[in-house]
């Protein structure tokens, strides 16, 4: 299955049916009077967030999405019925925009998360509904309002707690495929990963949601290599993890690339607590290690983690340091939550 993050749709909400014209026309009836029913409402168009979906290969075959029609209104008082809605559904952590894509309309971040894009249009009156004591044969009923109609875009930003960033063949996917179940590409050339990866990461009994995406380059946010967009998917995430490829000869140039990089996308990734990870050591000998290792503290100004994705070094306490920082997270959104239920307190 292919993976799609970004879709342009079509949707249109249903007419409103007619009201009717009608008389009673019935036997030892004199003066029936008039008895069209109104139109049914048309149908609207709905976005549902359902489980099961991680891409939005859905809506490259279909762009075009229209609700059904009301039906008109009959005699005998008859309404017309209510058009059939049309629901489109959506992977969690699908983001709906207007034509202009930037103005956000929703953000379905939770499975059962319903929103209303387009409401159907108005039934419209019968004659019965106009009759008076002034005019008790009305002839004349309202057609049904019409549906709305326009083009939106729905962009997926995948819901992980960590996040891997780094340069192309800084050794992302090895690392999602070391300590996941995952299978990435995994290749010795630039631009391996190609889309988004998820895996889940069990560690001391306890798990989280890892994503890979594809590496960055000097001058991504202007369109170089493959761009930024795929940075969209880690927006969302609690930590990064970013891998910096230990052979490399300029380890805190690739380390300064990243942070422009992630500065300049603008989705407060730069300020995400970070995880600066050397990776590659069982490639170096200890002199190589500590040299680089020095420079990239130097760089950074923090702790640098030494890990092997291949062999397995250092990788467990990357996890632990990640699952540490999840922890205090939840701990402070549960704090905030309580703090925010509770009434002010007042003698």
């Amino acid at each position: 299955m292919k993976f799609l993050d970004q879709a342009k749709v079509y949707i249109r909400s249903g007419d409103g049916g007619a009201g009717s014209v009608s008389f009673l026309r019935e036997k030892f009836v004199e003066f029936g009077g008039p008895d069209g029913g109104n139109g049914g409402r048309g149908g609207d168009v709905i976005v549902k967030c359902v489980d099961g979906l991680n891409t939005l290969i859905d809506f490259r075959y279909q762009q075009h999405f229209k609700a059904k029609t009301g039906v008109h209104g009959m005699g005998r008082n008859r309404t017309g019925a209510d058009g059939a809605d049309t629901v489109l559904r959506v992977p969690v952590g699908t983001q709906i925009f207007e034509d202009d894509n930037e103005t956000l309309i929703a953000d379905l971040t939770e499975v059962g998360q319903t929103v209303v894009l387009a409401s159907g249009g108005n039934g419209g009156f019968g004659n019965a509904h106009f009759k008076t004591s002034s005019n008790q044969a009305p002839r004349r009923a309202n057609p049904g309002l019409p549906g709305t109609e326009k083009w939106i875009w729905l962009r997926l930003k995948l819901i992980a707690d960590a996040g891997l960033v780094g340069l192309p063949n800084a050794g992302k996917s090895t690392f999602l495929a070391a300590v996941s179940a995952a299978k990435p590409k995994i290749a010795d050339y630039p631009f391996t990963t190609l889309h988004p990866n998820l895996g889940v990461v069990r560690i001391d009994e306890r798990e989280f949601v890892l994503a890979d995406i594809p590496g960055l380059i000097e001058g991504a946010h202007e369109g170089a290599g493959i761009g930024d967009r795929f940075l969209g998917h880690v927006e969302r995430c609690g930590v990064l993890i970013h891998l910096v490829d230990g052979t490399a000869e300029d380890v805190a140039g690739a380390y300064r690339t990243i942070r422009t990089e992630l500065e300049a996308y603008d989705g407060g990734l730069a300020e995400k607590p970070e995880l600066l990870v050397l990776n590659k050591v069982d490639a170096l000998d200890d002199e190589a290690l500590a040299e680089r290792r020095a420079a990239l503290e130097e760089a950074s100004g923090g702790d640098v983690f030494v890990v092997s994705g291949v062999s397995g070094r250092g990788v467990d306490s990357v996890l632990r340091a990640v699952m540490a920082i999840l922890d205090e997270e939840r701990a402070e959104r549960a704090e905030a939550g309580r703090k925010g239920a509770e009434p002010d307190w007042v003698p």
